[in-house]
């Protein structure tokens, strides 16, 4: 099965491209965003539904569901994107983040917060594959560099700036609803802007396949999303003046049983949502195109997509639901690999025996395009070491009393990132992506082993810049050519699929990453340790008591060490394969008739 492409209708404008791509790249970045803004605000988060802060450990949910949405749709988000057109996708998408945040911004309980962020990873996963196809679509294969490092960029940009934006809204609000309802209202204009960029670049270029022509819009199904929305939103907050009225607190009480949902709001939301969901079915030109949707989730294998998604899943909830401080799996981790193996034999065979598999036989076939799912597993194991324990080593030694001000560390790493990205998307016009891949790891490498010789006082010297500065210059440089690679290698019909399987092979790098490499770090850290009970016992004074809170420090420092050495093996790992993997991607040429295309 090929894509559908679109043909042009109409000229298009110089800047509808660029303009199109701008606003997919700041919806990448606001929802790399949202992938760790829980950090500073999960204990408020958690005590919202019930959880205090002893137990803390019970709200893994709320981050592990986000990364199982954004990691485990991926594939089928990106082959539907092939099948679809990005645009649909990408609408679709922030859609889907916004109603997450609205889902979240109101939960009442750990069901609830957990459905809200898993789709809002949904949403946010999906915006990724569809964003770099569109740069295939919409630039020549020697002109991609640019924009894909743009992309990249800002995604791993965004993921750092995610806990200082919650840190923001805190500080200005105190309310970690707002963080959410802040994410809705960009989810929401952004969708509308991205469509009205690619209908400004092409009348058919927002209009999805099977959308029936006419200007009729679909008012009943207006109409009973408005009684959903009012009816979920009385459900969720319990509104106290109208629970205390003798005449509307009737709407509260169950019918049957107990819980908000039995109750007579609850049950007309519910029926709401079956009318909108017959409607959107049954309707010439409904609110939603449901049945759209569906066709195109079925032509891209709904079941090999179930497949991979329970084998991904699997992987992300064995390493995610884990506490890296003192396990590399969680307690369910062996059962949940177990399942994920399970899974992944049966998506082998529905690949070999299908008629139209999720990931086509001989899609990623091309050595570069395989290789460059194996690069950037190991670009995300080492970046992950990057931001997360150059913060902890800060907190651990100059701001033991700021957390922020030990996030602020990680900006110089932050600002040599983009103008990293943007350099190797210039040098793979002209060279090698293998060479410039593997010269950005190899740079970061280098900053990664520097780091690995930091001492309790090493960020107080201007000397500490070097290496981070070195370090975010080195994963720029990688993450253009990476990109660029796997959509040379591979055919325009799979442009989606395959920079689906790019971003999941990071992001189950980071999470192997950070699990392996902590676990790692700490059999430092408890060999340096190991005659801390003793200064204990007799710290008395507070010259000893000084002494003992060095000897943490020290433990600390030799862990972080550790692991920076670990995240430098990575780094070179992914530098030699690149090197050995990427010498056939033809990204300097431009292949012929490979033209602009319709983003539709």
């Amino acid at each position: 099965m090929t894509a559908r492409r679109a043909r042009p209708e109409e000229p298009r404008r110089p800047s509808s491209p660029r303009l199109l791509l701008a606003l997919a790249a700041v919806a990448v970045a606001f929802a790399a965003a949202d992938t760790y803004v829980v950090v500073l605000v999960l204990p408020e988060m958690s005590g919202s539904v019930g959880i205090s802060p002893e137990e803390l450990q019970r709200s893994a949910p709320i981050v592990s569901g986000f990364l199982l949405g954004y990691v485990a749709m991926l594939p089928l988000i990106g082959r539907i994107a092939d099948l679809r057109g990005r645009v649909p996708v990408l609408v679709a998408a922030l859609v889907l983040f916004a109603v997450g945040s609205l889902v979240t911004t109101f939960a009442y309980d750990m069901t609830s917060m957990v459905a809200g962020r898993f789709l809002q990873g949904v949403g946010g996963g999906g915006l990724v594959p569809a964003t770099l196809a569109l740069v295939a679509d919409l630039y020549p294969a020697h002109r991609r560099g640019v924009p894909l490092g743009v992309v990249s960029a800002v995604q791993e940009v965004g993921s750092v700036l995610g806990p200082l934006f919650g840190a923001v809204v805190m500080a200005l609000a105190d309310d970690w609803r707002v963080i959410f309802a802040v994410n809705l209202l960009v989810g929401v204009v952004l969708a509308l802007a991205v469509r009205a960029a690619a209908r400004s670049a092409s009348p058919a270029a927002g209009r999805s396949r099977g959308a029936p022509p006419g200007p009729r819009f679909d008012w009943p199904g207006l109409a009973l999303l408005g009684v959903l929305l009012l009816g979920a939103g009385l459900v969720f907050t319990l509104p106290p003046p109208l629970m205390r009225d003798l005449t509307w607190g009737q709407l509260f009480i169950p019918v049957v049983g107990s819980g908000r949902w039995p109750t007579p709001a609850g049950l007309v939301t519910i029926g709401a949502l079956v009318l909108l969901v017959a409607r959107c079915l049954t309707a010439r030109r409904p609110l939603v195109d449901l049945r759209g949707w569906g066709r195109s989730a079925r032509e891209a294998d709904l079941v090999g997509a179930l497949f991979l998604s329970a084998a991904l899943g699997g992987v992300v909830l064995a390493f995610a639901t884990a506490d890296p401080e003192i396990e590399v799996f969680s307690d369910q981790g062996l059962w949940y690999l177990l399942g994920a193996a399970v899974a992944a034999v049966a998506f082998v065979w529905h690949v070999r025996h299908a008629d139209d598999p999720i990931v086509p036989r001989g899609a990623l076939r091309a050595v570069p395009a395989w290789g460059a799912v194996l690069v950037s597993f190991f670009v995300g194991a080492a970046l992950i070491a990057a931001l997360i324990d150059i913060p902890l080593f800060a907190r651990s030694t100059v701001h033991r009393d700021s957390q922020l001000l030990a996030a602020l560390v990680l900006v110089r790493f932050l600002v040599a990132l983009p103008v990293g990205a943007v350099l190797g998307g210039l040098l793979t016009r002209r060279v090698s992506a293998g060479v410039v891949a593997a010269t950005g790891m190899g740079l970061a490498a280098v900053g990664f082993g520097w780091m690995s010789t930091w001492d309790a006082d090493a960020l107080e010297h201007l000397s500490a810049n070097v290496p981070l500065v070195l370090t975010g210059l080195g994963f720029g440089l990688a993450l253009a050519p990476v990109n660029a690679a796997v959509l040379a290698s591979t055919a325009h019909a799979v442009h989606g699929l395959a920079s689906a399987m790019v971003v999941v092979a990071r992001m189950v790098g980071m999470l192997v990453g950070i699990s392996a490499l902590t676990t790692i770090g700490l059999r430092a850290y408890y060999a340096e340790q190991g005659d801390l009970p003793t200064v204990r016992e007799v710290c008395e004074g507070r010259s000893r008591c000084a002494a003992y809170s060095d000897l943490l420090r020290d433990a600390g420092v030799a862990q972080e060490q550790t692991v920076f050495l670990g995240a430098a093996v990575c780094a070179v790992v992914a530098a030699l394969l690149a090197l050995a993997l990427f010498r056939g991607a033809a990204t300097r040429a431009l292949p012929a008739g490979d033209l602009l295309r319709t983003a539709g």
